[in-house]
């Protein structure tokens, strides 16, 4: 698929922009992706450790579930639930990686190829794992696809995580698998998610009320449509036209008319803060969000996976929640 190209215009301190796929692939670069899929996954068929199993019958009876996230915070998730009974792995663990124009490598292929479970966030966000899991079937491995979970048709929002209701039915039905593959444990699983729920994720639900029942209806900027969920979440209002937020997220270039708008709602102080996906930055978010701060209104960078790759999912949406909420009270006082 065709990559937008950008110039890294990125302020010292920022992390670089991550380019997007545009629309509207030239066919050769999408032959050649799915050439380089099919032969991955063909080494994967023929090197696969990990021998088919039934759903119900725990692989090797005392080893661990084999379990394979495409994204590190769908895995971070299912390690935790998982515990001792299940060995985890993410495929896109670098924060400087853009999920939606990952390559797979061999060993990636491997990895899938012997999973009892795979998760992918689906809804057009990571092909790559669709097409690995499609084209090397497995006798009783299990799919989860955040998606289809969820409810969002392809075109649709992609960036689940970032809605704490989505969270909780991902955390659930992995729960579900969980206890189909390995029965036995089901009552471990079961302990697992009640402190998971009731510990693990207190602080970020206790943030979460208590930026909605004090900010709920407060008008705001954002750079992409990966805000949109965590806002509907906080009940809080982006006055950014959705247009030009899909734009960002898909590597499009925006429409005249939206950056101007935007210009003018920074400019008339509309919005209380301004909430930008810094890894993915590109000249006009860049510039909205200088044009921000030159206006005083707080400025909150979000970001697309774990930052840094090796903390929890919840405390990184913890720390990315604090700031907002800080955010949010310097925007009221202003």
């Amino acid at each position: 698929m065709r990559v937008a190209m950008r110039v890294d215009r990125t302020p010292p301190g920022r992390a670089r922009s991550l380019p997007r796929r545009a629309t509207g692939p030239p066919p050769s670069r999408s032959a050649l992706a799915v050439a380089a899929v099919t032969c991955l996954v063909m080494l994967a068929a023929g090197c696969a450790t990990a021998a088919p199993y039934a759903a119900g019958s725990r692989a090797g009876r005392d080893e661990p579930l084999q379990v394979v996230a495409a994204e590190n915070f769908w895995g971070s998730i299912a390690a935790q639930l998982g515990g001792d009974r299940a060995k985890v792995t993410s495929i896109i663990v670098n924060p400087a990686t853009d999920p939606h124009d990952y390559e797979p490598t061999a060993a990636d292929a491997r990895t899938i190829a012997g999973a009892h479970l795979m998760i992918i966030n689906g809804i057009g966000y990571d092909p790559w794992a669709s097409k690995l899991v499609a084209a090397n079937p497995v006798s009783g491995r299990l799919l989860l696809n955040v998606g289809e979970l969820v409810g969002v048709q392809p075109g649709g929002n992609p960036h689940r995580w970032y809605s704490p209701a989505d969270v909780r039915s991902v955390i659930s039905q992995i729960i579900a698998d969980y206890s189909r593959l390995d029965p036995a444990g089901a009552s471990y699983y079961k302990r697992r998610e009640d402190s998971f729920e009731t510990v693990g994720l207190a602080p970020y639900y206790a943030l979460i009320s208590k930026i909605r029942s004090k900010y709920a209806g407060t008008p705001i900027g954002a750079s992409e449509s990966i805000v949109l969920p965590l806002a509907h979440g906080l009940g809080l209002r982006i006055l950014t036209p959705v247009s030009f937020l899909d734009a960002i997220s898909e590597g499009t270039e925006p429409t005249a008319r939206d950056k101007a708008l935007i210009d003018q709602q920074i400019r008339a102080r509309q919005i209380k803060i301004y909430v930008y996906n810094n890894q993915n930055a590109t000249p006009d978010v860049t510039s909205q969000a200088g044009e921000a701060e030159a206006a005083g209104i707080p400025v909150v960078t979000v970001t697309e996976t774990l930052t840094p790759a090796n903390v929890t999912f919840q405390a990184w949406q913890v720390a990315q929640l604090r700031r907002i909420e800080r955010a949010l009270a310097e925007g009221r006082r202003r």
